[in-house]
């Protein structure tokens, strides 16, 4: 094929624009494919649907097939996504968290018979529904949100698994003489503590001193204040994306810039430029970038300021 061709192919199995049909209908393709795949996986594991098994494992094997095309047409226009030629970019789409993806949404298929340790690689494909974050730019949003607030997010993840661990150890103190089974070392109650601040309250295991019962009162409290922590750092992080799209009553500051000719930001990650992008405008879609998103040729950058 011609280097045009494999251009052409390239701006298809992207994100669909406005503007062009064929990459709109590829993403709807596909997405229908993503589901009907995992809808065979479900139906597969009811025994009263036996007789629809070879039609379900026929629809397995055609979608798995449509997989594996997409995955090497992936591979073979990534020096487009990555602007390096060469298997430099082809390595870099492998090991990406989408080649790794798609990656193990095709093996499950080849290692159902004789490979019992590479059957549970079967719901992996239920991964591939991530696909739809790049399809739909609206998903874009979440996944900027949770990216730009990793810190936090890691920071406050920390925090609850400290008061998990802390209250597993003091209801071991409190519990252990009284049932020395249930809670049997400082670990044991790591199941309780768990099912408590996130005020799930199976009741398989509780306190049955005076103590713990108080320990179990001020756990409880405790996780509701900790489980919000993340939740409050989430919803901070969209409205931020809200002001960004908004302007945030700045529009005057506002300043675009379109990447051509032999600009020195073309290439460079959104992180790495001496400005704050709010916007990227490409082939006439807007998105929110993530810090790691690289610039291409005749994007427009929107951010404020001036150079």
């Amino acid at each position: 094929m011609k280097r045009i061709d494999k251009k052409r192919l390239f701006d298809i199995i992207q994100i669909g624009q406005t503007g062009d049909v064929p990459s709109r209908l590829f993403d709807l393709f596909i997405v229908s494919t993503i589901l009907l795949n995992i809808l065979a996986l479900i139906l597969l594991t009811f025994e009263s649907l036996s007789f629809m098994f070879p039609v379900l494992r026929g629809i397995e094997w055609i979608t798995t097939l449509v997989f594996c095309i997409e995955y090497i047409a992936r591979i073979w226009t990534s020096e487009y996504l990555y602007g390096e030629k060469g298997i430099k970019s082809a390595i870099r789409f492998i090991l990406s968290f989408d080649g790794i993806i798609d990656l193990f949404t095709i093996l499950p298929l080849f290692f159902l018979e004789g490979f019992i340790a590479f059957r549970f690689l079967r719901v992996a494909r239920i991964f591939h529904l991530f696909r739809i974050n790049s399809v739909y730019d609206s998903f874009n949003v979440i996944t900027s949100v949770i990216y730009e607030k990793r810190n936090q997010l890691i920071s406050s993840l920390f925090i609850i698994w400290v008061l998990i661990l802390a209250s597993s150890l003091c209801m071991y103190n409190a519990e252990h003489a009284a049932q020395p089974r249930v809670f049997e070392n400082a670990l044991s109650g790591i199941w309780y503590s768990v099912a408590t601040i996130f005020t799930v309250g199976y009741g398989d295991v509780y306190p049955v001193t005076l103590a713990g019962k108080l320990m179990g009162m001020c756990i409880t409290f405790l996780g509701v204040g900790a489980v919000a922590i993340p939740t409050g750092i989430i919803s901070a992080g969209f409205v931020e994306q809200y002001t960004k799209y908004q302007g945030d009553g700045n529009n005057s500051n506002i300043t675009s810039l379109k990447i051509e000719g032999s600009c020195e930001y073309k290439g460079m990650k959104v992180e790495s430029l001496p400005f704050k992008v709010i916007l990227i405008v490409r082939e006439g879609e807007p998105f929110v970038p993530l810090e790691t998103t690289t610039v291409k040729y005749n994007d427009v950058l929107v951010f404020y300021g001036t150079l």
